[in-house]
């Protein structure tokens, strides 16, 4: 048995230029796995795809992969409905003065975590010490202040479970793991049955999903000429949504339009977010241009959807109601 341990960032992936949802693909994909396990997400999450509402943004790389390359996908957290627990006890102690002042005493842990995970790694930092520290210290912290329970999630409990049953694995496995649980399932993994991330030569996609990453986080601060350049260089439909958001960002909503009249003429299907964010801006952009009934199409289309991102569904629900202005309400 050869098992992959690599851990998943969910929404944060798109500040690691080096370690980006197609970055997890890649790795996935060098391991030429029999089998991929998502050690954090149970049967019942995989069939639903709840992951996505999630933004767990690797998994819109590596899912569709597996698929096309017929490699199975098997969730084992069968108690995964425990994961809500962490955010529901921490929502009840805000509504109480003492219930503040015990998440205060967790608080460096928290600034820590999110230090950890906003600043930009490479995949073999998630095999070193100083990472595996942070995150254990800051399991150990909410232990030692609130006890393993619904504050952490039951993680370990959770991951004691899946690593008994990934040691029944044969072959070649790669496991997609929450990188909060993911010290956790490493301590309940024998050393020979697991292996970490190594170094890892960044491929062409890798670097054109940072791009694409850089521009989903546009900012006053880009050079935006640039950007458009490197965004000509991508391959892919989300190539031409990051450049219309540039050029609407700029105040051109008609250039803006006119690429994603091209791009809702296309296949435009992946990744799955796509479709959604695309039609709620296309009718956004058509409003702004006069186009009311071309804006409702586009609005009923999102809703149409067998699945769209939140933000998309209130865009067009609003927009059904109320045409889009520029400088009101923006996605």
């Amino acid at each position: 048995m050869s098992v992959l341990v690599i851990p998943t960032l969910g929404p944060f992936h798109i500040l690691h230029p080096r370690y980006n949802g197609v970055t997890v693909a890649e790795l996935v994909k060098a391991h030429q796995p029999e089998k991929i396990v998502l050690a954090s997400y149970s049967p019942e999450e995989l069939a639903a795809q709840s992951w996505r509402d999630q933004n767990e943004i690797s998994f819109f790389h590596v899912l569709p992969w597996a698929e096309r390359a017929r490699v199975a996908v098997e969730a084992l957290d069968s108690q995964a409905h425990l994961k809500a627990e962490a955010e529901q006890f921490r929502e009840a102690l805000r509504q109480y003065p003492r219930g503040q002042q015990a998440l205060s005493q967790v608080q460096a842990l928290e600034e820590r975590l999110q230090w950890l995970l906003s600043t930009p790694r490479t995949p073999e930092d998630f095999a070193q010490d100083m990472v595996l520290e942070v995150l254990r210290a800051y399991h150990q912290g909410y232990v030692q202040t609130f006890g393993e329970g619904p504050a952490t999630g039951f993680r370990r409990q959770r991951m004691a479970e899946v690593a008994g049953r990934l040691r029944s694995s044969q072959g070649r496995v790669a496991v997609l793991v929450d990188v909060l649980e993911y010290p956790l399932l490493l301590e309940h993994l024998l050393p020979e049955q697991r292996l970490l991330l190594g170094p890892h030569t960044p491929t062409e996609s890798e670097r054109q999903r940072s791009v694409l990453d850089r521009a989903w986080q546009l900012n006053e601060s880009d050079d935006w000429a640039v950007l458009l350049q490197q965004l000509q260089e991508v391959e892919g439909p989300e190539a031409l949504y990051c450049a219309a958001q540039i050029y609407l960002a700029a105040g051109q909503a008609g250039d803006a339009f006119a690429l994603l009249e091209q791009l809702v003429h296309s296949d435009f299907q992946q990744p799955a977010y796509l479709p959604g964010y695309t039609l709620a801006r296309y009718g956004q952009l058509a409003d702004v241009l006069g186009r009311r009934d071309q804006a409702l199409r586009a609005y009923r289309a999102v809703l149409g959807l067998s699945w769209a991102p939140m933000e998309a569904r209130e865009i067009a629900l609003a927009g059904q109601k109320t045409p889009f202005r520029l400088g009101l309400t923006e996605a």
